[in-house]
């Protein structure tokens, strides 16, 4: 299981790190503390820095081009209904879940995990995914930085037909009414520029020099905004998230000045309740919430990680998601205003002239801009703010993966952070330049459709929220939440987590996977052995939900009874770093990990020694304290006791003592520990550890307390 970095006074539990019981003699040496390599402190976000990374995560480029179109689409303001709906009853609380999650127990979307080990598949599918994620999304602002770089002239290179890109068939005179043999300027740039677009996925052609060059760009972005940790990213996120709202207010404020605005913003809001008949509607609401809000990713686990422990995150999310849906119906006047200029212009229906996604970005709004005066200024605003609305959604999601990754291997990632970062920048480059071909908007296609889709998604969301609120147990994460931010919320979550949430995700799941449909781009139907590779690619990240459940119930030992319970009910050791939060809490189901007769800290003699005692006195989980202990009329500070078989003298000390070694045999006839040698080193003029108060008696350890009756499985956890 993964690691977390603590300060050197901190001790680290893990679930491998649970002593088991076998018939094997073995021999535990417990090597010197100055010879571990301290790990470097995890960093921590400032007052609002993770409040403005969650905003620049989840409002993004679908918040712009896709939630506008769906709302016109399915019925104008009917379509809230069911988007507000979906987003209370699910949208919100998976917000709340993850982010909790990741407050609590201060580790990425691996390791978070132990919670419920069964379903670290989980995890490890959204590492998959937003591995493609990052592929695929990041082409979108390579496109919008072409796109930007084009925009610094006097004259935009969509506006005219007199390039070299052109055909006889362009045509900028949008009061043409029979367009049908015709193309625009815009599609002409669109196809015969930018991409230079093929047949099909069959013939891919040759990587486009320019869109390489732009996407190297947007990587090295990436790389920089996020290279030197949380608290050089909290810095930029400052300016990233805020960006987008200036350009949105001011292309607000000059959309509606235009002709024709006011038809555009009625057809947004009007609302037609005959749509909500229609199921589609209602898939199509909950899709939009799952993708705007980033969820299942495992970033937001990854951004909550890094707050501090008593941070409210409650109050945070509840504040992220207000403002989501606000920038979502926000950016439905900007865009809606320019496609009502549209329709006034061309002389088309609104419905038509509306479009989603990349059409919407990359050829209906350049081609409003062009019957703007002074259009490169209002293409340069546009253009930079879909960059920030990409950028920051791309690094934090790039910073869920490698959080992820780090905190699962810290001994070797985290003291490398910088390198492995810029190591997957460049794979993720490389294989993206797929993407990038003359026929890679086919591929772009690909992975939008199969690699991170909503059946992907929702299947992974799903058992997300099951595994904690069914398994680790809704009534504990209560109380995990009370323990951090100091009251318990409503029980309108709780119903959420245990009832409505499964019940809606699995419900939109199931009928996305009937409605799925054979992919198709315009005319073109994508080939059989195209559409095999984009089910690899989504069977990449779903398969290994139930794959690790059966590596696991494979991986355990004892009956096949024994086995489910453990993997239903295993032992749950959590972890939380001393700078996050209060003291290390160590929990388990199965056997008491200490011994009674060993107290924890010279405070606390009545406290039970952890799971990973000190070295200077250390004791196996299923056997008695060593003897050394003081009489109750024992001095506080007292003088090194008569030589006793379990403790010699040595002028070192014994806190830190490099020869200390525990030798536990086990016996061949009886499993439990029969034998318990322990060396410990005490210096003359220092007091052996452990002191206890001359007021309060000490049990002496009773050598035959019986031992903890552990099964084989559970004994191999």
């Amino acid at each position: 299981m993964a690691t977390n970095g603590t300060k050197a006074d901190a001790q680290v539990t893990e679930l491998n790190e649970v002593a088991t019981i076998n018939d094997k003699p073995k021999t535990l040496d417990v090597k010197p503390e100055k010879q571990i390599k301290e790990l470097p402190d995890r960093e921590t976000w400032g007052r609002f820095d993770f409040l403005m990374s969650c905003v620049g995560y989840a409002i993004g480029l679908g918040n712009v081009w896709r939630f506008p179109y769906l709302c016109g689409k399915n019925g104008g303001g009917a379509f809230l209904i069911p988007y507000f709906l979906t987003l209370i009853f699910a949208g919100v609380p998976l917000f709340l879940l993850e982010c909790s999650l990741g407050q609590y127990t201060s580790i990425g979307g691996l390791g978070v995990w132990k919670l419920a080990p069964m379903f670290k598949g989980v995890g490890l599918a959204a590492a998959v995914l937003s591995f493609w994620l990052n592929i695929y999304y990041i082409v979108i602002i390579s496109w919008a930085i072409y796109y930007l770089y084009n925009s610094f002239t006097f004259d935009l290179p969509w506006s005219s037909c007199n390039n070299t890109w052109n055909t006889e068939k362009c045509y900028t005179n949008h009061s043409i009414v029979d367009t049908t043999n015709l193309t625009s300027a815009v599609v002409e740039f669109w196809e015969r520029n930018v991409h230079q677009m093929t047949e099909g996925l069959e013939k891919p052609g040759q990587i486009r020099a320019p869109l390489a060059i732009t996407l190297a760009i947007a990587w090295v972005l990436v790389y920089f905004c996020i290279w030197k940790g949380v608290g050089w990213t909290g810095k930029v996120v400052y300016f990233s998230s805020t960006y987008p709202y200036f350009m949105l207010f001011i292309l607000f404020i000059r959309g509606v000045t235009l002709p024709g605005a006011r038809e555009g913003i009625l057809f947004y809001i009007t609302p037609n309740f005959e749509k909500l008949k229609e199921s589609g509607v209602w898939l199509d609401a909950a899709t939009q919430i799952f993708f705007s809000y980033g969820l299942g990713l495992g970033s937001l686990i990854a951004l909550g990680s890094y707050n501090p422990f008593n941070n409210n995150v409650y109050r945070d999310s509840i504040i992220v998601c207000c403002i989501n849906s606000c920038t979502s119906m926000f950016a439905g006047f900007v865009i809606f205003s320019i496609v009502g200029f549209m329709s006034h212009v061309t002389k088309r229906d609104i419905a038509d002239v509306a479009a989603s996604g990349p059409g919407l970005a990359f050829l209906a709004y350049p081609e409003a801009v062009t019957q703007l005066p002074v259009s490169p200024l209002w293409a340069i605003l546009f253009f930079s703010m879909l960059l920030m609305l990409g950028i920051d959604s791309q690094f934090c999601t790039v910073e869920g993966f490698i959080t992820a990754l780090v905190d699962e291997f810290p001994t070797v990632l985290r003291g490398r952070r910088e390198i492995f970062i810029a190591v997957v920048c460049l794979v993720s480059y490389v294989i993206g330049l797929s993407n990038i071909t003359q026929g890679g908007i086919y591929v772009f296609k690909l992975f939008d459709y199969y690699s991170a889709s909503g059946m992907c998604l929702l299947f992974l969301v799903f058992f997300e929220c099951i595994s904690i609120s069914w398994f680790y147990g809704v009534d504990k994460f209560y109380d995990n939440i009370q323990e951090m931010i100091g009251y318990r919320p409503c029980i309108w979550w709780k119903m959420c987590w245990v009832v409505f949430t499964p019940l809606i995700v699995g419900g939109v799941f199931l009928f996305s996977a009937i409605e799925m449909v054979p992919l198709t781009m315009g005319a073109y139907v994508f080939p059989g052995w195209g559409q095999g590779v984009g089910w690899l690619m989504a069977l990449s990240s779903m398969i290994l939900i139930p794959g690790y459940m059966v590596y696991m119930f494979l991986g355990l030992k004892g009956t096949y009874k024994e086995r489910l319970r453990i993997m239903l009910r295993p032992p749950a050791v959590v972890r939380r770093p001393l700078e996050n939060g209060p003291e290390q809490l160590v929990e388990t189901n199965t056997a008491n990990l200490s011994s009674p007769t060993n107290p924890a800290t010279p405070d606390s003699p009545a406290n039970p020694a952890p799971a990973n005692p000190a070295p200077a006195n250390a004791a196996s989980p299923t056997s008695p304290a060593p003897v050394s202990t003081t009489s109750p009329v024992t001095p506080a500070n007292p003088a090194p006791p008569p030589a006793v078989p379990a403790v010699a003298t040595s002028p070192v000390n014994p806190a830190a003592s490099p020869t200390t070694t525990i030798t536990t045999t086990a016996s061949p006839v009886n499993p439990t520990i029969t034998t318990t040698t322990t060396t410990t080193t005490v210096s003359p003029t220092i007091p052996p550890p452990n002191p206890v108060s001359p007021t309060e008696p000490v049990n002496p350890p009773n050598p035959t307390s019986p031992t903890p009756n552990l099964t084989n499985a559970e004994a191999n956890v």
